[in-house]
């Protein structure tokens, strides 16, 4: 396992503190407030340490309440709904200063069989064929100061791959469609139980900004307020994030201050294996 991804998991992990109720161990990961896709793994990470190891999550709604404190730890309470036969449903709220940042409804299933169809997996570039993070920081290091350039090319967890390597200093109007390959940075073992943990984890790292494409609008422009506000994702089959995965994202729409996202997420091997919606706020100040 390499660094980046040992402090991932350090990033990820919890402490238990009482029944039903955790805490993070280690700094919060974010720029300037709490990572989103953390505190959403987190959470479902949480739920599942209080269910039987034979269900899996299936789906999860969430609400991001407040920013993140990057500074505090972060408290996770889980509240049991209901363990049924098939489903398992928990709650999961976390807080900061007494306050909550994250509400979110998990469900996990056990494994079953039944009818089977998916919606088809683009025609897109192999991963190799696509500049990975640093090449895309040095391709476009005119547009960024000195710091976010040796942000953009360090190395990182989560390898991600742009389809369409566009400048997000300096972004020319495009469709509101993008795609993404990605997968993390080492091999995980063959009985590794938390992919859908870590899935949840790089989930919230592009999506917000395929709303921005149609308005050629830069995602670190100042007058630009930009959070996650709500996130959805339902987990269709098993995967291993370990192998290329593919996102393929759009945005129906943007209103009143807000962006509306989805994706599909695809094996390399064409299998859609999770589906994403997501609004964010994409206020612009004068």
């Amino acid at each position: 396992m390499n660094e980046q991804l040992d402090q991932l998991f350090q990033h990820l992990e919890l402490e238990k503190l009482e029944e039903n109720l955790y805490r993070t161990i280690h700094k919060n990961e974010g720029w300037k407030r709490v990572y989103g896709g953390q505190v959403l793994a987190q959470a479902l990470l949480s739920a599942t340490h209080t269910i039987p190891e034979d269900r899996h999550p299936h789906s999860l709604h969430a609400y991001f309440l407040r920013p993140g404190d990057m500074d505090q730890p972060i408290l996770f309470q889980v509240d049991r709904i209901r363990d049924g036969q098939s489903f398992t449903t928990r709650r999961v709220v976390a807080i900061q200063h007494g306050k909550a940042i994250l509400n979110m409804a998990a469900s996990f299933q056990v494994m079953e069989t039944g009818l089977n169809h998916q919606s088809e997996m683009p025609d897109v570039p192999a991963p190799e064929d696509c500049l990975n993070r640093q090449q895309m920081a040095e391709k476009f290091k005119d547009s960024m100061s000195a710091e976010m350039f040796e942000r953009a090319g360090r190395p990182f967890a989560i390898d991600l791959r742009h389809v369409e390597p566009e400048n997000v200093f300096r972004p020319e109007p495009r469709p509101a469609q993008r795609s993404v390959w990605f997968r993390v940075n080492s091999e995980l073992p063959a009985d590794y139980h938390f992919n859908s943990h870590l899935l949840a984890y790089a989930s919230d790292m592009t999506l917000l900004q395929t709303c921005l494409r149609p308005h050629g609008q830069s995602l670190f422009d100042p007058k630009l307020q930009i959070a996650s506000l709500d996130h959805a994702m339902w987990f269709h089959r098993p995967f291993s994030i370990d192998q290329w995965l593919l996102y393929v994202q759009d945005s129906p729409s943007a209103s009143q201050g807000r962006g509306f996202n989805r994706g599909n997420i695809y094996t390399r091997q064409g299998e859609l294996v999770v589906s994403v919606a997501q609004e964010g706020l994409i206020r612009v100040h004068e």
